[in-house]
């Protein structure tokens, strides 16, 4: 591995790690000496100490972590403190993931997929900015229906919907699907659903 490959990956680790970083384990995955990686990351500290740089490469007790400048407390403060993203729960992200495969969808057919109203969650995702109207149904009462936007596409990581995972990919085989209608068959009292009263 070249230094300009090397000082790459580490950079790279370092910016999706949640904790701080220790020399052995960027070693570990780079599968270099511990000496060499310790050369880079010391090289990279000092490269980010400048007052115009907004980020610092700082060594604790535990590792190595990237962390903003003090100087850029202010900004980073105000960003923190926006309406951002809270961590979506799982009825937000299954009815996104709904609206993501099926668009243009209106309420009643994600409730209809859900089991459950959804109205309140699709509000939450229209604050958010991850679902927008997209038109109107035909039918009686004309229903918002609804599609997903742009910030939708870059929290995912996609340029478009075509780029999302098959959703086949995600569904049980046939088989599972079988054994377990059986198993649920089975459990199901005699004499229920027969016809047969009490």
């Amino acid at each position: 591995m070249t230094d300009d490959e090397l000082s790459a990956a580490l950079e790279a680790i370092l910016l999706v790690a949640l904790e701080p970083v220790p020399e052995a384990t960027f070693a570990e995955l780079t599968e270099e000496p511990k000496e060499r990686i310790l050369e880079h990351l010391e090289a990279l500290a000092a490269s980010m100490d400048h007052p115009l740089r907004g980020m610092r490469l700082v060594h604790n007790a535990s590792g190595w972590q990237l962390r903003t400048a003090l100087a850029q407390a202010d900004y980073v403060e105000r960003f923190a403190n926006r309406d951002v993203s809270v961590r979506l729960s799982t009825a937000a992200l299954e009815t996104l993931a709904i609206v993501a495969y099926r668009q243009p969808v209106s309420r009643a057919q994600v409730s209809a997929l859900r089991g459950v109203n959804v109205d309140g969650v699709v509000r939450l995702l229209e604050q958010r900015d991850y679902i927008r109207e997209v038109g109107r149904a035909d039918g009686p009462g004309q229903a918002i229906l609804y599609g997903t936007t742009e910030l939708f596409l870059d929290r995912m990581g996609i340029t478009n919907l075509a780029a999302l995972p098959p959703i086949e990919d995600h569904l049980p085989q046939a088989d599972v699907v079988s054994s377990l209608e059986e198993a649920l068959r089975s459990t199901v009292p005699s004499g229920l659903g027969d016809g047969e009263s009490s």
